[in-house]
């Protein structure tokens, strides 16, 4: 028998909140989020009872992930005053979020599936395409290149 949906929120939110920053930053994340919880609440009834739910919520949030992205791209944002410096993170990490954005894109998605949502390289390859094997390559070479440029991580996962 299947979880009442408000489980499965409060079990895999904080992992796709976690895959939804590192895919499309943290202004946008929370979008994205929500977008994922909307659209998993719709097909949470027909889902097979045995399934993975966090690979099918972080399959979820990838489609999400982009959607965000395509939109932004598409709109502009209006502003009364340009800020004369940028605003506060609040307590967020930026200096993570800058290694993690300027990893390539197919090695930042790779890191964020498999290190931060939890996924098996299969199924990282199949949201990203390409093989398990490509997909274990992109994220060596991710991880090696966040070891090299953000002081964070030292040896362990991010």
């Amino acid at each position: 028998m299947k979880q009442p949906f408000e489980a499965v929120v409060a079990a895999h939110g904080p992992t796709v909140l976690r895959v939804c920053r590192a895919v499309v930053g943290p202004a946008d994340a929370d979008d994205a989020w929500s977008e994922t919880f909307l659209s998993a609440l719709g097909a949470y009834p027909d889902l097979p009872d045995d399934a993975n739910v966090e690979a099918w919520l972080v399959t979820i949030a990838h489609r999400k992930a982009i959607d965000v992205v395509r939109r932004a791209a598409r709109q502009a944002v209006p502003v009364a005053e340009v800020p004369d410096r940028s605003t506060t993170a609040g307590g967020r990490d930026l200096d993570l979020w800058a290694a993690l954005a300027a990893l390539p894109d197919k090695q930042r998605h790779v890191v964020a599936y498999h290190h931060l949502g939890g996924l098996p390289y299969d199924d990282v390859a199949a949201l990203v395409g390409g093989t398990a094997a490509a997909a274990r390559r992109a994220g060596s070479d991710g991880i090696a290149a966040l070891r090299r440029t953000y002081p964070g991580i030292e040896g362990g996962r991010p």
